[in-house]
């Protein structure tokens, strides 16, 4: 077993599991000059983690918001190293009482940073606990019932909460508040994939095309984990069916047999334009209506898919419903309803 790139490492394989999420690990950068694209943000975080270390305090509590896999767990791995600390990770469902929380508050030592993914999903008695924990670095621990019950204060070590969310709007105002910097993550442009892309190429000791790494970044939907898995799929079409070098065909024929188009849309994306087209005519159609003609939680397209279509310009949403854009009947190669059955307006 390879030794660890740095020491919050030993931590990372306790969010994942066997296999192929090993790799994902291994392609995470640890440092700042090595984290590609945010960099309005990248470069606040830096100077937040030097202006904390000259004082000797923990770096103010820091929320990440943003779809998966734009690198908010990796910005919180990054300023724990950077700041020289140890970072402890949780993910907010399954922290259910507070209990759990005191568990987690206890053994952080001084400016450690304690990372709660979807930070949003709190049981609200343990976020109401978490307040005098980020404010007054102090926990309440109720003992005893009725006229007997006496309240324990135990103190904390100053720590730094680092919460990530994918549903910002579920945060409630308490919570959101008590946070000293609020970044949003955006969608990355192909160029800057690209690099990621050919980063994580040399980590994986693959010699790939600049081309090929431009093909796998404008089909990667804007996010450095998609470009790292296509990026993993198309190796493996390079060491099977070719030489093991990843040339621009082989990129594409690669990405063609995973179902990715040019434009990044995957077959559940075409799926879903293509009901909205063809059943109820590009719409407006109500969210819950594609949802059951999908057979998918209303949650995984709001989540997952819509945002690309609509950061795309493949949807519109309306007060009626989703409707499809003239991207999408262009990408899909559909006539639209009014020009295929020849109908005329209201006043012609």
């Amino acid at each position: 077993m390879t030794e660890p790139e740095h020491p919050n490492d030993t931590l990372r394989p306790t969010l994942v599991g066997p296999g192929e999420k090993a790799y994902e690990i291994s392609l995470r950068p640890s440092h700042f000059d090595e984290f590609v694209g945010q960099r309005r943000i990248k470069e606040n975080l830096r100077v937040f983690v030097q202006a904390a270390a000259k004082r000797g305090d923990p770096v103010d509590h820091l929320l990440f918001c943003g779809p998966p896999g734009l690198g908010k767990t990796t910005l919180a791995m990054i300023v724990a190293q950077e700041r020289g600390v140890t970072l402890h990770m949780a993910s907010a469902p399954a922290i259910e009482h507070k209990g759990q929380l005191a568990a987690l508050l206890t053994k952080l030592e001084p400016g450690d940073v304690l990372f709660i993914d979807e930070i949003h999903r709190l049981p609200s008695v343990v976020e109401e606990n978490l307040y005098t924990a980020v404010e007054d670095f102090r926990i309440d621990i109720v003992q005893g019932d009725g006229p007997y019950a006496q309240t324990l204060s135990l103190p904390l070590h100053p720590f730094t909460l680092v919460g990530a969310t994918t549903r910002t709007g579920l945060l409630t105002n308490p919570m959101r508040s008590r946070f000293g910097y609020v970044a949003r993550l955006d969608y990355y442009p192909p160029e800057q994939l690209a690099r990621i892309v050919t980063r994580s190429a040399g980590l994986l000791d693959l010699t790939i095309a600049s081309e090929a790494a431009m093909e796998i970044a404008r089909r990667a939907r804007g996010t450095p984990r998609i470009a790292n898995r296509l990026l993993r799929r198309a190796r493996d079409f390079a060491e099977v069916l070719g030489d093991g070098t990843l040339d621009l065909a082989t990129a594409k024929d690669g990405l063609d047999r995973l179902d990715v188009d040019g434009a990044g849309l995957d077959l559940m994306d075409r799926r879903y334009l293509s009901i909205l087209i063809d059943h109820y005519d590009g719409g407006p159609a109500g969210i819950e209506t594609l949802a059951a003609a999908l057979s998918e939680p209303r949650d995984t397209l709001e989540d997952v898919y819509e945002p690309y279509l609509l950061q795309q310009g493949f949807i519109a949403r309306t007060p009626r419903g989703r409707t499809a854009t003239r991207r999408a009947y262009e990408h899909l190669g559909k006539a639209r309803a009014s020009a295929k059955k020849g109908q005329r307006g209201l006043f012609e």
